[in-house]
């Protein structure tokens, strides 16, 4: 209003159009907002930079109150992550379980700080991620299909539902335990499926496959039970629990009560197992096929799949992973084209394959297959971020190739962390000489790097540690280390 002169409508125009990063109504307003400067004498080097700064604020910006209070929960969560930092991300994953995207990016980062995720168990898990000795255990809420009731149905069965009166938890010991005691009425076939095929009731030593086999049968008894007990009707070896032999034998209602089948011990294969896994908590947690392959996937691709909601839209990628799912269509036109979801070890990504493209990769586009898509991002569905697919290439590297990029990505984090640690200079104050500063100054200049040099110096009062400036980052290595001990001679310390 006061320098290009616009009414305050057309000022609130301007800011909307640079709140919804409209870029074509910013730039049908631009020649106003240049003549307006012009006309009340503001030098067209000021305007250039204001309109700039305008174009910028589209991109990103906020006010500075909603600065302040970002500045300070960054703070909060950097010093959380630091210090606990189990705890910490335990309360994230937990914060992000609705959203199936977050949590495998989340989960991966965990395995990268030496987080170990533990598998959901029936008989251990709560609601949310918990920590347990510096690890964390998956919770409940986070297997498709079982709700909040049905995990407080579980954790009242086991003996820790009521905070006010606690019990000892009994673990489940089989499938038949698990569905006798759990209320019927809250966990249903489907949530129980749920639960065997990601492992949750796999601290009962039967194989998933084999519970999945009975499980009909043990719902049904299950079932059967509570009715049962519900209307007071049970066994007469119930009444004396305690009743045994005269030879201290087992009570006879144990020996008597009816057996359950054994549960088969037949298990998926690993694929299977893996396919299942997935199904039921939307990522591979007990193995992951890309694991081996990690960082000779990451030499080859652009980003993870779990940053690609940040690349701009019509971006060139080259991304890669698993295939998971794969559904071939034909468009209204007639056309075929496929979707295939792309799965890596932080996220999924949907891939759009047309005409030429399909008609040249669709060998390389089977279920389970690792693959490197290059492709465009698209961005235009509100809230969701495909792939264009314009090649599909198998990636099956050699267990020469897989050895290679893991020692190079040893040594890169090697070296990463050794350019985090400050290089310490120990000296004896009383025994530096007077031309000490210009000859440290010109050492530390022949050997540039990331390094910041503290400098622990022994004075008669006591130790003294001086921290360099930018200026003086060095890189660290035995030629530094001789040209030092060579400029500080009898002064030197040992560096403890």
């Amino acid at each position: 209003k006061e320098l290009a002169g616009f009414s305050g409508a057309k000022a609130d125009d301007l800011r909307k159009a640079i709140g919804k990063k409209n870029r074509a109504a910013m730039a049908a307003l631009k020649p106003e907002f240049v003549d307006g400067c012009q006309a009340s004498g503001t030098s067209s080097a000021v305007t250039e930079s204001l309109w700039q700064t305008n174009e910028k604020s589209a991109d990103y910006s906020f006010n500075k109150s909603h600065a302040a209070c970002y500045a300070l929960i960054a703070y909060r969560t950097a010093w959380l992550k630091a210090n606990y930092p189990a705890e910490y991300m335990a309360a994230l994953i937990s914060s992000v379980m609705s959203t199936k995207d977050k949590v495998p990016f989340f989960v991966a980062r965990c395995e990268e700080m030496g987080i170990e995720i533990l598998p959901p168990d029936v008989s251990l898990s709560d609601h949310e991620f918990t920590v347990v000795e510096g690890n964390i255990r998956f919770g409940l809420d986070a297997v498709k299909g079982v709700g909040h009731q049905a995990v407080e149905a579980i954790k009242r069965a086991r003996g820790d539902g009521d905070p006010a009166q606690p019990t000892p938890s009994q673990p489940f010991t089989s499938l038949w335990d698990f569905c006798e005691r759990v209320d019927a009425r809250a966990v249903n076939k489907k949530a129980i499926e749920a639960l065997i095929k990601c492992g949750a009731l796999g601290s009962t030593g039967a194989s998933r496959k084999g519970m999945l086999a009975v499980l009909e049968q043990a719902q049904a008894a299950g079932q059967k039970s509570q009715q049962d007990a519900q209307i007071g009707q049970g066994s007469i070896f119930d009444l004396e629990p305690s009743l045994a032999g005269d030879n201290g034998s087992a009570p006879m209602s144990a020996l008597l009560r009816p057996a359950h089948p054994p549960i088969p011990s037949e298990e998926f294969d690993q694929s299977e197992l893996l396919a299942v896994e997935k199904e039921a908590i939307g990522l591979f947690i007990s193995a992951h096929p890309l694991k081996p392959l990690r960082e000779a996937l990451r030499a080859k691709v652009d980003c993870a799949l779990g940053e690609l909601g940040d690349k701009r839209d019509k971006d060139w990628v080259t991304v890669g992973g698993i295939i998971t799912q794969a559904k071939k269509i034909r468009t209204r036109a007639g056309d075929p084209m496929m979707f295939a979801t792309l799965d890596d070890l932080e996220g999924a990504v949907e891939v759009l394959v047309f005409g030429k493209a399909l008609a040249e990769y669709e060998g390389a586009l089977g279920v389970d297959e690792v693959v490197l898509v290059r492709g465009r991002v698209d961005h235009k569905e509100a809230g969701k971020t495909c792939v264009v697919a314009q090649s599909v290439d198998p990636f099956a590297p050699t267990d020469q190739e897989i050895a290679k990029a893991g020692e190079q990505a040893a040594r890169a984090a090697a070296a990463a962390a050794a350019a985090n640690r400050p290089l310490r200079v120990r000296v004896d104050a009383a025994q530096l000489p007077a031309s000490f500063i210009s000859e440290l100054r010109q050492v530390l200049e022949s050997f540039p790097g990331p390094a910041e040099v503290v400098l622990e110096m022994a004075t008669g009062t006591g130790e003294r540690r001086l921290r360099l400036g930018e200026a003086w980052r060095v890189s660290p290595g035995p030629m530094l280390a001789a040209e030092l001990e060579q400029v500080l001679g009898p002064a030197a310390l040992p560096v403890g």
